[in-house]
């Protein structure tokens, strides 16, 4: 694609060594983690929004990172953009024998399975776990191992099964802070969080995307406490907490 094509140009013309420009020449793969990141909850936001102008600013951004980091393993002589497009096509081809080969499927969740089967005869994997960054949100990882041990069987068979779990756990965080056991209860919080991220997994809803969603809307509704106390010539430290829920009910309220 000619477009694409332009787009790496570009980018070995910014890395030239004598002409190419002073910013770019000076960035390395991990002064450019930042920017992957940046750039990938921006088009996360985009797509939330429903812009399809913003979603396609977006993924251009995110593209060029992946361009700017290809350009510099160029320079260094480990890979290039083409050995990354080579290696994607080439993981899609083999994971997809459905498509590919002549393997015969039921459904969506015969495909996940088959595509974790794959992945760990690929990589000679003693676990269908795979081993995640540790920079990795906890909640998205939580959905994402408990997906994998799905792909071989091991998994609740409805939602509803899986939020008796929830209940079991929210019982034995209860008895951990009745026995007032701290280190206790920050096992059992894990282990409800862990529980409540396989209800939404369950539920195709991504446990990430739910919480962010939560943490949007009581910020909302919080300022709106805020803005409103000061409009009263009061500080938020200066009600009490019926007036601020009474407030917060009127925010959702106007929602």
């Amino acid at each position: 694609m000619k477009e694409f094509s332009k787009l790496v140009r570009i980018m070995k013309k910014l890395r030239h060594p004598r002409r190419g420009c002073p910013w770019d020449l000076k960035q390395t793969p991990a002064s450019l983690k930042e920017y992957v990141l940046e750039e990938a909850h921006e088009l996360i936001e985009a797509i939330d929004g429903g812009d399809a102008a913003a979603v396609r600013e977006e993924m251009g951004d995110l593209l060029l990172q992946i361009v700017f980091l290809a350009q510099i393993a160029a320079e260094e002589g480990t890979f290039t953009i083409a050995d990354v497009i080579d290696g994607i096509a080439g993981k899609l081809v083999r994971r997809h024998p459905h498509i590919f080969g002549s393997v015969t499927v039921s459904g969506a969740d015969e495909v996940k399975a088959n595509w974790e089967q794959i992945k760990v005869a690929e990589k000679n994997k003693q676990s269908v776990i795979s081993d995640y960054p540790l920079s990795m949100p906890s909640l998205l990882l939580a959905n994402r191992i408990a997906s994998q041990a799905s792909g071989v069987g091991f998994d609740w068979d409805d939602a509803a099964k899986a939020l008796d779990k929830v209940s079991e756990e929210v019982a034995e965080l209860r008895a951990e802070i009745a026995g007032n056991r701290r280190h206790e209860a920050e096992d059992e919080i894990g282990d409800l969080l862990f529980a409540v991220a396989n209800v939404a997994r369950l539920l195709q809803i991504n446990p990430e995307f739910a919480l962010a969603r939560a943490n949007r809307k009581f910020t909302c509704r919080f300022r709106f406490i805020e803005a409103e106390l000061l409009r009263q010539g009061r500080e938020i430290g200066q009600a009490s907490l019926a007036e601020m829920e009474e407030l917060w009910q009127r925010a959702k309220t106007e929602e």
